[in-house]
């Protein structure tokens, strides 16, 4: 446990560095380019975030070539659709692609999935906005570009109305619960969005897409051939269209 904090004080540090630097103009605006994929040693690493509910979650840092942790160029929290997990980021290699071009990625198992257990407490949007608040907050996470597929919108969508301003960027795929925001609600939020979902996915993609296109800093990748989980599907072009995004952000 004290090797675990250990590690997220020193990525807080490195984090908390690079604004402090980038504020008295220590760091060129221009970020450096990208290390080329699979050119280190990418470990993922899980952890449980005590609490009610407890939190499980996985992580991939970025490490330069002789593997010692840099400053990351951005934070990804990344969520999980209802029939998937954490692992899902895993086992498709987003983690490591992530972590390999620079970036911290967090992928945590929602109540109910994976290793979290269910709770009562995260049953209004309300307690599951103060979940996500309580993840980020207590492992260091500022400013982070939140990814969230399907189910997870649940979660992602009250966050974004709530807590727009501390997001860096959104990356919805097919949410739920898109209709319950209002057009006026939709306009006042100022995140740069990635709307992505597959061109089969004619029921919730579609609804979402449309819904999501009134946010007004948006950009649309709709992936052909792809279903309602279409990053599974064509993970190739979601990786692409994902790290496209990324790179404009920064």
């Amino acid at each position: 446990m004290m090797n675990f904090f250990r590690n997220r004080l020193v990525v807080l540090g490195l984090v908390l560095l690079a604004t402090v630097q980038q504020r008295m103009g220590l760091i060129a605006a221009s970020p450096p380019p990208p290390p080329p994929p699979n050119s280190v040693n990418i470990t993922v690493r899980t952890g449980q975030l005590p609490g009610d509910p407890p939190l499980f979650f996985r992580e991939a840092l970025p490490v330069d070539s002789a593997g010692r942790q840099i400053v990351p160029r951005l934070q990804l929290v990344l969520l999980h659709g209802q029939a998937f997990t954490s692992k899902t980021w895993e086992e498709l290699g987003t983690l490591s692609l992530l972590a390999s071009n620079g970036y911290q990625a967090l992928a945590l198992d929602l109540p109910g999935f994976g290793n979290s257990p269910d709770s009562e407490s995260v049953k209004s949007d309300q307690s599951r906005v103060d979940l996500l608040k309580r993840f980020l907050e207590s492992l260091g996470v500022r400013a982070p570009v939140l990814l969230s597929p399907s189910m997870s919108g649940h979660y992602a969508l009250p966050f974004l109305q709530k807590h727009s301003a501390q997001l860096h960027g959104f990356v919805p795929i097919a949410p739920v619960g898109t209709r319950g925001i209002t057009p006026q609600q939709y306009r006042d939020i100022q995140t740069p969005t990635l709307v992505i979902y597959g061109e089969l996915d004619t029921n919730l993609g579609a609804q979402s897409h449309k819904n999501l296109i009134q946010l007004p800093h948006h950009t649309v990748v709709k992936l052909a051939g792809a279903r309602h989980a279409c990053y599974m599907d064509k993970p190739r072009e979601f990786h692409r269209a994902l790290l496209d995004f990324l790179s404009k952000l920064e």
